[in-house]
């Protein structure tokens, strides 16, 4: 049975930082695109950073140079180092695994009478609250 599990959200001031990790069971993380993906109160859920099976990574550009995705295949752990936290930060953020990089990263979705866009690779996440506020 694949598992991820999210871990290391929580409640922080403005300005501050978490690590966010993702560890799965049931799964080589080598063979997988992982992506963060993130939902707030009432908004749709958004892709916000993956990295490929070779290492090379990406970010919605909100995000770039604030946070920073890296893996630790050994460990079959993938992190978030979130810096330079701001409100507009706060959401439950989830990891996702696929070995289609459109499908993790978040560039494949679909649309429905449901709303839009839907994402859908192939495993996710639980979800871990980050709450950004002073």
């Amino acid at each position: 049975q694949v598992q991820l599990v999210e871990s290391g959200g929580g409640l922080v001031q403005p300005g501050g930082s978490l690590r966010l990790s993702c560890a799965a069971s049931g799964l080589t993380l080598d063979y997988y695109v992982i992506g963060w993906f993130r939902q707030a109160p009432g908004k749709e859920r958004e892709g916000v950073s993956c990295v490929y099976d070779d290492g090379s990574t990406d970010y919605k550009d909100s995000v770039k140079g604030r946070f920073s995705i890296s893996r630790d295949n050994a460990k079959n752990t993938v992190f978030l180092q979130m810096d330079s936290l701001r409100p507009e930060d706060t959401a439950v953020y989830y990891c996702a695994a696929d070995q289609h990089p459109g499908k993790a990263c978040g560039t494949d979705y679909y649309c429905s009478g449901y709303g839009c866009p839907k994402y859908y690779p192939d495993y996710w996440g639980q979800g871990t609250q980050v709450t950004v506020s002073s």
